[in-house]
């Protein structure tokens, strides 16, 4: 069977969020609110004194990747860390998270964020931490190819994550001259997004692709396939997830399956009730910092 081929491409263009801080969204904007399981793809960059200050998720997981400096995380629930260039962190808010997310070093902070839907019965489940500094995650390089495993597995080597919605995520490097064929569970949703580079994904004789560009993946076809026929290093990340086949109601950092559930939760926000009681006199250091 052939590779799976690109049926859509977005440019993600630099817009502004949170405080001062620039994001290339590819998933969440207008064009494509929605890419069963996944609701958002941020490539952000950083500066102190901008960042992520204090915000609340509920309903579904965030994956943070940095690519470049360090940011600080902190939660109502008192967890607090740091994660720096090749880290990642895998958040699950379930019922209800309020939290921060700060520059932690100097000059411009680079990564990833993607936010996974959880289904009608995960989406209250109580909050959890999966967080893998960079020398923990698996790797493995051959035949010019190097991948980072977050999630699934490739080139033998498996993530120890567990997603509660299916999903994998691997980040690959091919040198000039490399050709890559990566399988898909055949039921996933999957995109590529480029990095850093140019590459050929698809059949053979598709069009080169640039960094900031997403490629949504047709859902037949035998995995991925890459080459990268430029003369300098192509890197990207290859994501698929099991499609819920669910409603979506969203309110900005709110995902739930209807309206009278995004009301009871914008209730239950307000009210600090029903996973929201910590926030009530909750601020982050960097908030209080801010306030001052």
């Amino acid at each position: 069977m052939p590779p799976r081929c690109v049926v859509k491409k977005f440019l993600a263009r630099p817009q502004h969020e949170g405080l001062g801080a620039v994001v290339r969204r590819s998933i969440g904007r207008f064009e494509l609110r929605y890419f069963d399981p996944f609701l958002v793809l941020d490539e952000f960059s950083v500066s102190a004194p901008a960042g992520f200050p204090d915000h609340p998720h509920r309903g579904f997981e965030t994956v943070t990747y940095m690519l470049q400096g360090a940011m600080t995380h902190e939660d109502f629930e008192g967890h607090k860390g740091t994660i720096e260039a090749g880290d990642f962190q895998w958040m699950t808010a379930g019922r209800g998270i309020v939290h921060s997310e700060m520059p932690a070093a100097e000059g411009t902070q680079k990564g990833l964020q993607l936010w996974i839907n959880l289904s009608s019965k995960h989406k209250l489940i109580q909050p959890r931490y999966q967080e893998i500094p960079s020398e923990d995650i698996a790797e493995v390089a051959k035949d010019g190819i190097k991948v980072r495993i977050i999630a699934g597995e490739s080139l033998g080597a498996k993530s120890p994550i567990y997603t509660r919605t299916p999903t994998m995520y691997l980040d690959f490097t091919l040198k000039p001259g490399s050709h890559l064929q990566q399988p898909i569970p055949k039921s996933y949703n999957a995109f590529v997004y480029v990095l850093e580079g140019e590459g050929i994904f698809g059949p053979h004789e598709s069009a080169s692709v640039s960094a900031h560009n997403l490629l949504l993946l047709s859902g037949s076809g035998d995995g991925l396939e890459a080459w990268n026929k430029s003369t300098k290093p192509l890197r990207f990340i290859l994501v698929g997830g099991e499609p819920l086949g669910e409603p979506v109601a969203q309110l900005g950092p709110f995902v739930m399956n209807t309206q009278q559930e995004i009301d009871q939760t914008v209730e239950d926000f307000d009210n600090y009730t029903n996973g929201f009681e910590k926030a009530k006199h909750w601020r982050s250091q960097a908030r209080i910092g801010l306030d001052y």
